[in-house]
């Protein structure tokens, strides 16, 4: 096989975002983490959904799949499950994934498919020119709002724990590096991995502005936050660990933290299909070749 460049996982379309736009960062943190995984092309796929962020496959020279408003997370998944072999990694953002998508994002926590979902969070829903996004704050206004959002923001962290992410960070649209080794460890981890990325929105958000973020803006690993939970812990260990991830999962204000928050050990959802499919992963849909479901093992495991 030739040996790849980081220009290899580059198209030559160029992006359009805004000038300043933290889709940017996020794009080349993709590029690099990919290069420097030495992931085939030919073997990787990233979808997305709609919005300023679903444009992100137009840019990576990879397989790209441009779905539906909220509907990425189950092409996604699908298309890992057909083909176990593939790198798969869905992007979206905060309105995409947790307005109009937010029933797929739950849904696909109980199943732990080996992906990486990327979250591009910056608040507004940036394409349709600066709507209040879910995770707005209560009464907080954006020069693109008329007047102050009456909802209260939704914590993606949260509900990406109580879903059943396996594993979850957060990084920084301008960190390049540090979102680069985030998304690294998100592919890399053996399991639904949930990475939400803080986006600055130069056009619309005068919020929460990169300025605002600097000061502000803390690495966990760097103060010793430990996010493993091996397979076994005591009962009393992980309600230790869950307290630990809600109170950073919180914190938001003077200090906001950044890096890994969980990463637990759990039976990936193509495991759990073995019970059904013995003969998978080796042999898989998008071989063309199918494997006879056990119909009577499901209604036995299913009956009441």
């Amino acid at each position: 096989m030739v040996e790849l460049k980081l220009a290899d996982y580059k198209a030559e379309k160029q992006p359009d975002w805004c000038p300043g736009c933290g889709d940017y960062g996020i794009l080349s943190a993709l590029q690099m983490a990919l290069f420097e995984l030495k992931r085939d092309p030919s073997q990787t796929a990233v979808f997305s959904g709609i919005g300023c962020s679903a444009k992100t496959p137009h840019y990576l020279n990879v397989y790209g799949v441009h779905t539906l408003h909220g509907r990425v997370l189950p092409l996604a998944q699908g298309a890992k499950l057909a083909n176990p072999h593939l790198t798969v990694v869905a992007v979206g953002g905060d309105g995409d994934g947790l307005g109009i998508g937010a029933g797929h994002f739950v849904a696909a926590g109980r199943r732990n498919v080996d992906m990486l979902y990327i979250l591009y969070d910056n608040e507004v829903y940036g394409l349709t020119k600066g709507q209040a996004g879910p995770t707005l704050g209560l009464w907080e206004k954006t020069k693109s709002l008329p007047k102050p959002n009456p909802q209260s923001r939704l914590n993606p962290l949260l509900l990406a724990f109580a879903a059943g992410y396996t594993w979850i960070g957060r990084g920084y649209a301008y960190d390049v590096k540090g979102l680069k080794e985030l998304i690294k460890e998100g592919i890399t981890h053996k399991g639904l991995a949930f990475l939400h990325v803080l986006q600055p929105c130069p056009t619309y958000n005068d919020l929460h502005t990169k300025e605002w973020f600097a000061p502000r803006l803390y690495k966990l690993q760097e103060e010793g936050y430990d996010p493993h939970v091996p397979e076994g812990l005591p009962p009393e260990e992980l309600d230790r660990k869950m307290a630990l991830f809600q109170e950073k999962a919180l914190e938001w204000g003077e200090r906001i933290p950044v890096g890994v928050f969980w990463k637990a050990e759990v039976p990936t959802f193509g495991e759990r299909l073995k019970a059904y499919l013995p003969r998978y992963p080796e042999v898989y849909p998008a071989q063309g070749q199918t494997e006879a479901l056990d119909l009577e093992g499901l209604l036995k495991e299913f009956a009441l």
